[in-house]
């Protein structure tokens, strides 16, 4: 069967007289990394046990291509929870091919499947090691090999990132491009937003359990505020701050960061910069997804 859409339908979900969600869509295709960001009880948990079923939602629809989705639907989805969901005192390898053929994997390729993922994601020393006595890092590393082992079409995964060190974190983020690249859809929560933004395809913002901003970085940095770098080692003292609109933000070791606002051509900035001699940098600075995110939940 060929990769298909994931598509969040305005859907909704409160418990007692908290709203966990209200009319949060999105879509997510095949082949793409989908973060998904919000502050702790902005939504995002409760927003991906809906996708997978594991939460009914009060309004609206969970697809994927284009119809709601079913258990079948579900055996096809790999699924990382943000508690752990691994059985302590099994095995690595044991849990790994028993989870695999839950889904329907006979046990020869179960095996196959759970050693691919047991190397590839840096266990096979561990993989006779009891769940319950592996550091918190390595069990990570197991609960993403259990998301991975029965081969999924879509993943969704709650704060993949959380306890890996920097070379686990590389490694999985180069599984999950390995993933999109193979027609995968991938769905991801996280925190760290410069990692977010490293990875993503696209991102969507949530706060207060509704989704404020959606698209490419570039996308939401389209209507944010313009600031240029500019090195220009000849210019007097103050030479930018006579530039109407321009706020000169910092200068550091001669580079001078500024502000446009009110709509100021940043031709201008560059006209004013050359008529004081040479002009060794000229960079428009995209805001980072930090930032964005910043100025997006800002009261």
């Amino acid at each position: 069967m060929p990769p298909a859409s994931l598509e969040v339908q305005r859907i909704a979900k409160s418990f007692g007289n908290v709203v966990a969600c209200r009319d949060v869509s999105f879509t997510v295709t095949p082949g793409e990394i989908f973060g998904f960001v919000g502050s702790n009880g902005a939504g995002k948990t409760t927003t991906l046990r809906i996708v997978l079923g594991v939460l009914a939602p009060d309004a609206g629809a969970v697809c994927v291509g284009g119809e709601p989705v079913t258990p079948s639907t579900r055996r096809r989805m790999g699924y990382l929870p943000e508690e752990r969901g691994l059985y302590p005192r099994m095995r690595v390898l044991d849990h790994l091919v028993y989870l695999a053929e839950l889904h329907g994997l006979t046990t020869n390729d179960a095996h196959r499947a759970a050693d691919l993922w047991i190397a590839r994601l840096g266990l096979r020393d561990r993989r006779a090691v009891q769940i319950q006595r592996l550091g918190l890092g390595d069990q990570q590393r197991v609960q993403l090999a259990a998301a991975l082992v029965h081969g999924p079409e879509l993943l969704v995964l709650d704060e993949p990132f959380a306890a890996l060190d920097p070379a686990a974190v590389d490694v999985l983020s180069d599984v999950l491009r390995e993933r999109a690249a193979a027609g995968v859809s991938v769905l991801f929560s996280a925190h760290d937003l410069d990692l977010v933004e490293r990875v993503s395809d696209r991102v969507a913002i949530i706060q207060n359990g509704h989704v404020v901003a959606a698209g490419t970085v570039d996308e939401l940095s389209a209507g944010s505020r313009v600031e240029l770098l500019v090195d220009a080692p000849d210019a007097p003292a103050g030479w930018a701050a006579a530039i109407p609109g321009v706020e000169v933000l910092e200068i550091h070791n001669g580079r001078t960061r500024l502000h446009l606002t009110n709509g100021v051509d940043d031709q201008a900035v560059l006209a004013a910069a050359l008529a004081t001699g040479r002009v060794r940098e000229f960079t428009r600075l995209r805001p980072t997804l930090a930032e964005l995110y910043r100025d997006v939940v800002a009261p």
